[in-house]
């Protein structure tokens, strides 16, 4: 591997794993909140209405959907930004290192599905939750990892970073074709001519990210009031984000925009999505709604589907030699790898968030996406630890 590409990924790792561990205690913190006193006020501080007006233009929402639609559509820029970089010059720019979590990320996806549904395809509502397990949270999987220390290899490091990648693709498509409301079709007129606009930019060279970031702003508004998820103008934007500057081709703008935003999305965009949405109140949790449906779906979705889902996909594709482990991963590392993609929590509540807008549930969907994250990364933090003991 390039000096360069591995110098770029332990970067990576380092800035993920940092804000896995800031995730984890901003989570607790809302959780710590929602059961005492302070609930009802925090309740109230994300219902605050937010309204935008611009003649009769209007984007009227409370605090928490202004998180969810427009914090978490810069979360997805930079997804894009990481997906066009990783593609066009990083590790999977090379075909051989596809293959594997390509194919973990599939079963990885398949699988937590299909034990959702095991547990609640007869009911219509519930089953619109069949995406929740379906997501890996790398920043949370990386802080895992950052407790064993040096001894990770990085190729496992890039293994479990290449899946998630894979997993957001695969979530990005699920959320675009499943969880989209009526459309506009007027709206989403506006929003497709975003696209020559953006397409134009790229194609004359124009390196400023300003225009860029104006007709973005334009097409996230007009994705919103399309019926279409706004996050998803974050993609489409960064895949015309120039990869080179014409005149230097020694300067990135992609690159220098994803430097800039990783460390605002890990250490602003994400804790603050995680404060905002991790508030389950505990108050009058019941034997029954811990063993609803819905909750051990998307537990047992994650915990078991995802180390089943990825191992044996990943398995089967090394036994039909289209893959291999890679240079210090065995078969042991490969299962707590496995093991510890079940932490889906940013993703899975973002996913739970979308299936059950509106939804009249008798269970929180939130208790599941916690049972199951918690006990994958317990298990993975186990397997990996006895795998790289010798280390």
């Amino acid at each position: 591997m390039p000096k360069r590409i591995a110098d770029s990924i332990l970067n990576f790792v380092r800035l993920e794993s940092a804000a896995g561990i800031l995730l984890f205690f901003t989570a607790l913190l809302a959780i710590v909140i929602a059961n005492t006193p302070l609930f009802s006020a925090y309740q109230q501080f994300f219902a605050t209405p937010v309204e935008v007006r611009v003649g009769a233009l209007e984007i009227a929402k409370p605090l928490l959907l202004w998180v969810n639609d427009g914090l978490m559509a810069v979360f997805f820029f930079l997804i894009g930004l990481e997906l066009k970089r990783e593609l066009t010059e990083g590790e999977l720019s090379d075909k051989r290192n596809v293959v594997l979590p390509g194919a973990g990320a599939i079963g990885g996806m398949l699988v937590p599905a299909g034990i959702y549904l095991l547990f609640n395809a007869a009911d219509p509502v519930a089953s619109r939750g069949w995406a929740i397990p379906a997501g890996t949270d790398i920043a949370f999987a990386l802080g895992v990892l950052k407790l064993l220390g040096n001894r990770v290899p990085l190729s496992v490091k890039i293994f479990l970073t290449s899946l998630a990648i894979f997993d957001d693709i695969g979530a990005i498509v699920i959320i675009a074709v499943f969880y989209t409301s009526e459309i506009s079709l007027g709206a989403l007129a506006v929003a497709g001519l975003c696209l020559p606009v953006l397409f134009a930019l790229n194609k004359r060279g124009i390196t400023s990210l300003s225009p860029y970031v104006l007709v973005g702003t334009v097409m996230w508004v007009a994705t919103l009031k399309s019926g279409v998820h706004a996050t998803l103008a974050g993609v489409v934007l960064a895949m015309f984000i120039p990869m080179r500057d014409p005149k230097d081709p020694s300067f990135s703008p992609l690159k220098t925009l994803e430097h800039d935003l990783h460390t605002v999305v890990a250490y602003f965009v994400l804790p603050v999505f995680a404060f905002a949405n991790a508030g389950i109140s505990f108050a009058g949790i019941s034997i029954e709604q811990i063993t609803h449906s819905v909750t051990l779906g998307i537990a047992l979705g994650l915990f078991a589907g995802k180390q089943l889902g990825i191992f044996l996909f990943c398995a089967v594709a090394v036994k039909l030699s289209l893959a291999k482990l890679p240079d210090g991963m065995g078969w042991s590392a490969l299962y707590g790898s496995s093991v510890l993609s079940g932490i889906g929590f940013t993703m899975s509540l973002f996913i739970g968030s979308l299936a059950f807008a509106n939804a009249n549930l008798a269970v929180d969907e939130r208790m599941g996406i916690l049972l199951g994250s918690l006990a994958s990364g317990v298990l993975g933090y186990i397997l990996l630890r006895r795998s790289f003991s010798s280390v």
